[in-house]
């Protein structure tokens, strides 16, 4: 059976950027047994999504954590995002899932972060130019959010979620509400992909220490056995 150890909420609500119309995205983790994922035979979902109204995926550890070293910029969101309280999720598991949120300092490194958050922004671009789903204006807010991220990560070491105290705040809250020049999104997410680079190039790099992230996966894998 899977256990699930957190759950976050995420997207433009955890952003500050929603109005009452706004759906409600959660992110999730769970563990499947260590007996489970060594038996021959067996199919093994490592994601488990639901998306209606509602967008709720959830990830086996194992894959969020290896996500999680290669930068997904989704899945370190997770680990500092808003958590959600639920009745099925124990105080045992509780406890677990802050220990997962508490190695976000040593999950992340700096070519990881440049890679896939300029890649995850690309992907947005596109999605804009081509109004993918007629929410352009979701595409716009989410390349430069990432960008600044990206930047705000590789500056500082922090990652903001809520972007109401970010100065980038207010032309996300234009792009979110459709005002904005096409032209002008290109080239304010441009700068901001320039400013990320030279944060790359002008620190030192960060690695990740995987020593303390398998000490950690190997723990939740003992423990969970059955």
């Amino acid at each position: 059976m899977n256990k699930q150890i957190l759950k976050v909420l995420v997207g433009s609500r955890a952003h500050g950027l929603h109005n009452e119309d706004s759906d409600y995205d959660f992110r999730g983790v769970f563990v499947l047994p260590t007996s489970t994922l060594l038996k021959l035979g067996k199919t093994r979902k490592h994601t488990a999504w639901i998306e209606d109204k509602t967008d709720d995926t959830s990830w086996e550890i194992g894959k969020f954590l290896h996500l999680a070293t290669k930068c997904n910029p989704t899945i370190l969101e997770t680990f500092l995002s808003p958590k959600i309280y639920q009745e099925d999720i124990d105080v045992k598991d509780d406890k677990l899932g802050n220990e997962l949120r508490s190695l976000f300092p040593y999950i992340w490194n700096s070519k990881g972060v440049l890679d896939s958050f300029i890649g995850y922004g690309m992907n947005q671009q596109k999605k804009f130019l081509a109004n993918k789903d007629n929410r352009a204006d979701k595409y716009a807010t989410a390349y430069l959010r990432t960008l600044y991220n990206a930047y705000e990560l590789l500056s500082t070491g922090e990652l903001s979620i809520n972007m109401s105290e970010t100065p980038i705040f207010d032309t996300l809250k234009s792009y979110k509400s459709g005002e904005y020049k096409v032209g002008d999104v290109i080239q304010t997410c441009f700068d901001w992909e320039k400013k990320v680079i030279e944060a790359y190039d002008s620190r030192e790099k960060k690695e990740a220490n995987l020593d303390i992230i398998n000490e950690f996966l190997l723990k939740v894998r003992k423990e969970y056995w059955k």
